[in-house]
């Protein structure tokens, strides 16, 4: 008959007991945390250097510096110089602003002009309740 082998049990750890946590509410002030740090990746497409290109990246340009100073990353895509990227992405019409992070990726196609309809596109906040214009479609993918 041979020995009992014993097995040691490691020591509990002593330290200060944790609150109860909520975890429902941990959960949504991290969802919270990670949105208002989320890096935006935009593209931008346009026809040369016509009037429309022009308010198009101007008007990107002004809502991503308002709303996400720091967090984008904007790409520019002439069609007439990268007729390819425009054919990969399926872009038909420009101007073109393609969502692509975060997701879900979406589509704008107008001048942007129409801020209220880009900052609720793009998830900035809530629309207000400026007039819409008819220059600004969003197009679901």
């Amino acid at each position: 008959m041979g020995a009992k082998k014993t097995v040691k049990k490691p020591a509990k750890k002593s330290g200060p007991k944790r609150a109860p946590i909520d975890s429902s509410a941990e959960f949504e002030k991290l969802l919270r945390q990670a949105a208002n740090g989320q890096r935006f990746v935009l593209r931008l497409y346009v026809t040369g250097s016509t009037v429309r290109s022009s308010h198009a990246v101007a008007n990107v340009r002004s809502l991503c510096e308002e709303y996400l100073p720091g967090r984008y990353d904007l790409e520019v895509v002439d069609i007439y110089q990268q007729p390819s990227e425009a054919a990969k992405d399926q872009v038909i019409a420009a101007p073109t602003l393609i969502k692509e992070l975060p997701t879900p990726v979406k589509r704008l196609i107008g001048d942007l002009s129409d801020r209220d309809k880009v900052i609720v596109g793009l998830n900035l906040a809530g629309g207000g309740d400026r007039p819409k214009s008819t220059e600004t479609h969003w197009a679901k993918l």
